[in-house]
């Protein structure tokens, strides 16, 4: 399991590395274009914080890391790691898992009814 959690470890400073050296080059391709006078300086700067701040949203959205819990304490602090977003929609998942259990329950239970009148 510790070599699991390291594996993950890399994976996000990978990650993270990847986004800073985006964010390194974008201020660099910034700086010719400022030195070639195609930007003014305040252009660059507020162009470079939007590169970062749509760098670091879609990070966000796509690297998603998953982990598979295997005892009730990896869960828990799973759980403890959540967003509030991401509890919703784990809950979301679970109360549709539970009514899709009832129907496929409801379902059987009819089919059972359907046989026992049937013989």
């Amino acid at each position: 399991m510790e070599k699991f959690g390291d594996d993950i470890k890399k994976l996000l400073l990978a990650g993270i590395g990847a986004v800073a050296v985006t964010a390194e080059k974008s201020k660099e391709i910034l700086e010719e274009m400022v030195q070639k006078g195609e930007l003014t300086v305040e252009q660059g700067k507020v162009l470079n914080e939007e590169l970062k701040h749509n760098i670091k949203k879609t990070v966000k959205e796509k690297v998603n890391v998953s982990m598979k819990p295997t005892s009730p304490e990896d869960l828990s602090d799973l759980l403890d790691r959540m967003t509030p977003e991401q509890l919703d929609a784990l809950k979301a998942q679970i109360r549709k898992k539970e009514s899709e259990g009832q129907e496929s329950a409801e379902e059987k239970e009819d089919s059972r009814e359907n046989t026992d009148t049937n013989e």
